[in-house]
């Protein structure tokens, strides 16, 4: 055995041709050690660098990297499962904000957040100066009712006996018409209100649903204006039945086919149990789509019999989608490049072929493809990125060493 040959040493123009390496290759060669990661191996048992055969790529038998993928098989697909974005708000159509119809001071509050109350109850109670002056309004109109009706029964009584003529009499039924028709706007106003005729500028805020109050933005004392109400005001109380909720939905254009009044969905609330089965259906569509988000307003309605459901809970709306064939595979499973979809179909244990797919339906965890992928084949979920990556180094390694013949 030549012991020389054994210690021998790589020669300057080894050495310089290590260093003047390819870039592609020594890339490849950069990637491999980082995955396989650091060694104090002797050389030989570096992993040989995987290989190009065709569209396939092909490892050594036992090759570390085969550990780090894993693949699932593709499945035959009739129907999906889609999982929404969604919110839980109040029924609008059970549901009253509360503004003051007059300017006022509160001087009590006869209801707070959580309090059970049914149609005409006061909620809080108001001085209000203006609601005085519309009482007094009321009270002079009546009188001038009474009077002129009083007046109408003499001027009758006189034309029978041919005192006064018919002239007198028809002005006085009409002075008796308006007064009457005056008490009449004027009565109707503070009864609106919930006012009992007497004029005492006691304003009762109520409401006129039942329900429970879910929202109170006033405190004693606090000085109350009509101006304060509208959109973007907070409201006096908010009232609402919160035994149907209603659910925002935000659908994706391609979930615009499977959603119409009347779709069941599936509620699921991720800070309620999971074996609480909440279903509900869709009551309205939106006709267009929000151009921020490109998203379609969805509303559902759902039934909250035990109110263990709150408005403005965070919960996802599953519902069922039809397709016509295909073949469901993980959405992990596929990358782009060029603006075209790819996916790696596993051969073998050591084989790798990227495929051009296509396809059908295309969601957040799961994909329809049409052509590409045959149901039953495995196709790779984990470290695809890494992997395109890898046939992309392998190609341009061996489109290299192909110049160099």
């Amino acid at each position: 055995m030549d012991l020389a040959n054994q210690t021998r040493k790589p020669s300057l123009s080894e050495a310089l041709g290590l260093m003047t390496m390819k870039p592609v290759a020594l890339c490849l060669s950069l990637l491999i050690f980082l995955v396989t990661g650091c060694s104090d191996k002797p050389a030989a048992d570096t992993p040989q660098a995987p290989k190009i055969e065709g569209s396939r790529l092909r490892f050594a038998a036992n090759h570390p990297q085969l550990a780090s993928l894993s693949a699932t098989v593709a499945l035959p697909v009739d129907g999906i499962s889609v999982d929404l974005p969604a919110k839980l708000i109040w029924n609008e159509e059970r549901t009253q904000r509360i503004y003051p119809a007059f300017a006022g001071r509160v001087t009590a509050i006869r209801a707070d957040v959580g309090q059970q109350v049914r149609v005409g109850s006061a909620l809080a109670l108001l001085a209000s100066p203006e609601f005085g002056q519309a009482q007094a309004d009321a009270a002079k109109s009546s009188a001038e009712e009474r009077r002129t009706q009083r007046n109408l029964e003499r001027q009758r009584e006189l034309f029978e006996v041919g005192i006064v003529s018919r002239k007198d009499l028809e002005q006085a039924e009409s002075e008796a018409a308006q007064s009457r028709a005056e008490a009449a706007r004027a009565a109707g106003k503070i009864n609106l209100y919930g006012s009992s005729g007497a004029v005492n500028q006691q304003l009762a805020i109520s409401s006129t649903i039942s329900g429970i109050v879910v929202e109170r933005n006033l405190n004693p004392g606090q000085e109350l204006r009509p101006d304060q109400s509208g959109p973007g005001m907070p409201p006096a109380f908010v009232v609402s039945d919160p035994s149907t909720l209603w659910v925002q939905i935000d659908a994706r254009e391609s979930e615009a086919d499977a959603l119409a009044i009347g779709t069941p969905f599936q509620l699921l609330v991720p800070s309620l149990p999971k074996a609480l089965d909440i279903t509900g259906k869709v009551v309205a569509v939106s006709d267009f789509i929000d151009p921020t988000t490109r998203s379609i307003k969805v509303r559902g309605l759902v039934k909250n019999p035990d109110k263990i459901l709150k408005a403005e809970m965070l919960a996802s709306a599953r519902i069922e989608r039809q397709m016509e064939g295909g073949t469901l595979i993980p959405a992990s499973a596929i990358f782009q490049k060029d603006g075209k979809h790819f996916a790696f179909v596993q051969t073998d244990a050591q084989s790798f072929e990227r495929r051009e797919i296509e396809l059908s339906y295309e969601g957040p965890k799961q994909i329809v493809v049409s052509a590409g992928v045959a149901v039953g084949e495995k196709v790779v979920v984990e470290n695809v990125l890494l992997l395109a990556r890898l046939f992309q180094l392998s190609t341009e390694a061996q489109k290299v060493a192909a110049d160099k013949k």
